[in-house]
């Protein structure tokens, strides 16, 4: 597992492939760009050009998020990964569930949910229920692993808590809310 370090300048970088004593980190949930050449990538890190692609926006939320939370490691899936290792792209993909339910915290950046728009309490839980982080196949392991998941819109504010939403994403996703509370998931059967 490789993580991205703040340094105390506010800056980061990715750190070598951890394999024993993984530090406390935070870990972020979202969309991909419908246009995946928006993505910071493990190869962007690596010569430079990470600052200047739009994906980078995320990359700094989530850091200054996990600064705010007392934590110096991040892990984000777009270059986080050497994706063009096939053996670490599958070991990335199957400790997938384990990094998140390991992570410290968990940020769900939704990019299609903004304040700005939501002028009502209700006009924000439409948004929030239709968003398309929902309808992604990664949005389960992501939902059930953390212990603590916290939601953002695309201006970075907090929307609040798994706790807070969770009669809403039950209703969306069809997950139990025992489930969503931590559960141990050997009590549900496989079609749940």
């Amino acid at each position: 597992m490789r993580l991205l370090e703040l340094n105390s300048h506010g800056e980061f970088a990715l750190t070598r492939d951890l394999k024993n004593n993984v530090p406390n980190y935070g870990i972020l949930s979202h969309t991909w760009a419908d246009n995946n050449e928006e993505e910071v990538t493990f190869e962007d890190f690596n010569n430079g050009y990470a600052k200047w692609k739009p994906g980078y926006k995320k990359i700094q939320f989530c850091a200054d998020q996990a600064a705010r939370d007392g934590l110096r490691y991040f892990w984000i899936d777009t270059c986080c990964i050497n994706k063009s290792s096939d053996t670490e792209l599958s070991e990335a993909i199957n400790s997938m569930f384990r990094w998140y339910k390991e992570a410290a915290k968990c940020y769900v950046y939704l990019s299609d949910v903004s304040i700005r728009e939501c002028g009502t309490n209700d006009s924000l839980e439409t948004a929030f229920m239709k968003c398309k982080w929902f309808t992604r196949g990664w949005t389960l392991q992501e939902l059930i692993a953390p212990a603590s998941i916290e939601f953002f819109s695309q201006e970075s504010q907090p929307l609040g808590n798994k706790r807070r939403w969770e009669s809403k994403i039950s209703q969306v996703t069809g997950i139990a809310i025992q489930a969503l509370r931590g559960e141990c998931l050997a009590n549900f059967s496989v079609s749940e």
